[in-house]
């Protein structure tokens, strides 16, 4: 009669049972993925760029977001981008991690390449990731990582923020670090493949007639239409009245203007001229005046809502951007989209029409004494502004004081 042995996670064929200490050893020895770290941006593009193809990432891990991120602000800003690669033994690519070293006055941050513009941080992840790599072979990797990294790039802190649960399928493994709620969530919906029935889905009838009555007010400014930017300079133009949009609200709101600081600008007028496959730009045009602007990222299925600006003004009482907005939606429907993904914030416009809440999460973790006491105080910000966030009288309160205050 033949003889059948089992064997325990491939160990060699044995007469005697292997005793369990040694088992629990044995796989207690979990290995990583062999890794290298480059802060050459541009040497991996093509690599990239044919990984991304297949990877699960969102757009903002693009190498387009991020490269031109990098051209326009973070070499202005001594950003050193830290890319972290990590491969099967066939050379293949597992994962790209997109990190960076910034300083802010005296410490030194490791964060994700262009953080502070990209609404989800996160790795790009080979399909067969989660199957390859385990929980544990990803702690144990970052172990690793996070000493050679500590050798070749110092940093004080670590601060890895707005990094959703899921990547795509995968289960995102940089959750496993020590994290905390970020003090605002993402909203998306889903937009099935008809504009007329999801609106009347989303909007009760009342609310429906009171668009149409806004829509006619509108029309006594000037004709409507939403205009899609089809080349550079209409492009251009579009950015140009969303700037001047945006920067105006700022200001009436008492908040630093975004597009004040060095590199912005030019940033995202980069990113529509040079990723046009990637950026939506668009206006709602009441005769030949801008009422409303928007970029957006169009990425798998999926419209991200980035951008957006309306005039002040009297046609503003009648809601260009509501108006906009709902074109957007048509569009993306029209396009194919099945998700509108309104990203951060947790502005009401966005609970009025979402299905879904994405809560982020944050990472925040010092080295040495110096590091350890920004991280504490980065932590207790952001525990405090979460609370804030989550209280609404002291929120409204507080954002009455900063416009009358700002203005």
């Amino acid at each position: 009669m033949q003889q059948v042995q089992l064997t325990l996670d491939a160990a060699p064929h044995c007469l005697e049972p292997e005793p369990l200490a040694e088992i629990l050893v044995r796989r207690s020895a979990v290995a990583i993925p062999p890794f290298s770290i480059t802060a050459d941006l541009d040497s991996l593009e093509n690599e990239w760029r044919g990984f991304e193809r297949h990877a699960d990432c969102t757009p903002f891990q693009t190498f387009d977001w991020l490269s031109i991120w990098q051209r326009c602000i973070g070499a202005c800003a001594g950003v050193t981008p830290v890319i972290v690669l990590a491969r099967r033994e066939c050379g293949d690519l597992l994962f790209i991690l997109p990190l960076a070293v910034e300083r802010t006055g005296h410490l030194r941050k490791l964060t994700f390449l262009g953080h502070a513009l990209c609404d989800y941080n996160a790795p790009l992840l080979a399909p067969e990731f989660s199957r390859d790599i385990s929980p544990a072979a990803f702690a144990k990797f970052w172990k690793a990582a996070r000493a050679r990294l500590g050798q070749t790039y110092k940093h004080d802190i670590v601060l890895f923020d707005k990094m959703p649960e899921r990547i795509g399928a995968q289960a995102n493994p940089m959750l496993a670090l020590a994290t905390m709620l970020n003090p605002a969530g993402a909203h998306a919906t889903a937009l099935g493949n008809d504009w007329g029935q999801f609106y009347s889905q989303k909007r009760s009838s009342a609310t429906r007639r009171n668009d149409r009555k806004k829509r006619k007010k509108l029309t006594e400014f000037g004709e409507v239409h939403f205009i899609t930017a089809m080349t550079p300079q209409a492009a251009r133009e579009t950015l140009t009245a969303l700037v001047a949009q945006k920067s105006q609200k700022f200001q009436r709101m008492g908040v630093p203007d975004l597009f004040a600081k060095l590199g912005y600008v030019e940033f995202f007028a980069s990113v529509a001229a040079n990723a046009r496959s990637l950026v939506h730009v668009s206006a709602l045009q009441l005769g030949s005046t801008c009422a409303a602007a928007n970029l957006g990222l169009t990425f798998r299925g999926c419209y991200y809502h980035i951008l957006t600006s309306y005039a002040e003004g009297p046609a503003a009482h009648f809601g260009p951007g509501v108006s906009h907005l709902q074109e957007l939606m048509r569009y993306a429907i029209e396009k194919g989209c099945t998700r509108f993904d309104f990203t951060i914030g947790d502005e009401p416009y966005k609970l009025d029409w979402s299905d879904t809440k994405v809560d982020l999460y944050d990472h925040v973790s010092g080295v040495r004494l110096l590091g350890h006491i920004g991280a504490a105080v980065i932590s207790a910000a952001f525990r405090i502004k979460r609370f804030i966030k989550n209280s609404p009288v002291i929120w409204r309160s507080l954002c009455w004081l900063r416009s009358a205050f700002g203005s």
